[in-house]
């Protein structure tokens, strides 16, 4: 009929729904694929890490404490001298070496270590090896300093300390701390590896040597 409108445009029943279906799928479709792609970029990765390691067969580095000289060891009121009271005042400087030993074929970075200087269980000072990198297939020796400036040593370990300076000239001291090393090789880390190291050492005030030393050494992988 002439003039007449048009009907009006009506939506299918269930449209709405499938273009949700359709996007859902694509959606599921995408993270899937995302997922699959992060999977196979890890596996590649182990793979690779497997074969580094095979190759390489790396071994634990070893860290242990060469040497120490001691530069002064002072006390107030000076050792020898009547103790009026029951404190004592020490002040000691001493250098300390370790050596570093890496058996690899890759080199093996080695992050900043403090090590506790105490004596009778009683902290003195803090020694720190600041980090280095050590070459494949070699022995590196580090040095460090630990300055005490005038310690109150109280108490019983004063009295201690003024025998074993006076009487027996020796002086016990532990030296304690970790050590953390890592083997990069193309730009993978490999797990850390923390050396725990122990040392009982003994020095003469009046020599200002080192007499006697006994070290204990233990590795942790994680």
């Amino acid at each position: 009929m002439v003039g007449s409108s048009p009907p009006p445009y009506r939506r299918a029943p269930g449209g709405f729904r499938e273009n949700n279906q359709v996007s859902t799928f694509s959606f599921t479709r995408c993270c899937c694929c995302v997922f699959s792609l992060i999977f196979i970029v890890v596996a590649i990765v182990g793979v690779i890490a497997l074969v580094v390691f095979m190759v390489l067969k790396p071994k634990k580095p070893e860290f242990n404490l060469q040497s120490v000289t001691v530069v002064s060891l002072e006390t107030y009121p000076p050792l020898g001298s009547a103790l009026t009271s029951m404190e004592v005042f020490l002040t000691l400087n001493i250098t300390m070496a370790f050596t570093a030993l890496n058996p690899n074929k890759v080199g093996i970075k080695y992050s900043g270590s403090e090590f506790y200087v105490m004596y009778k269980d009683m902290p003195l000072g803090v020694a720190v090896v600041p980090p280095f990198y050590q070459p494949s297939h070699s022995n590196t020796t580090v040095q460090t300093e630990l300055v005490v400036t005038r310690v109150n040593i109280l108490q019983a370990a004063a009295l201690d300390l003024i025998r074993d300076a006076t009487v027996n000239d020796r002086v016990p001291l532990r030296i304690t701390g970790d050590v953390g090393a890592r083997i990069r090789v193309l730009q993978i880390n490999s797990p850390k590896v923390q050396v725990s190291l122990d040392c009982q050492i003994v020095i003469s005030p009046r020599r200002r040597a080192l007499t006697s030393k006994q070290c204990g050494v233990d590795g942790v992988i994680f």
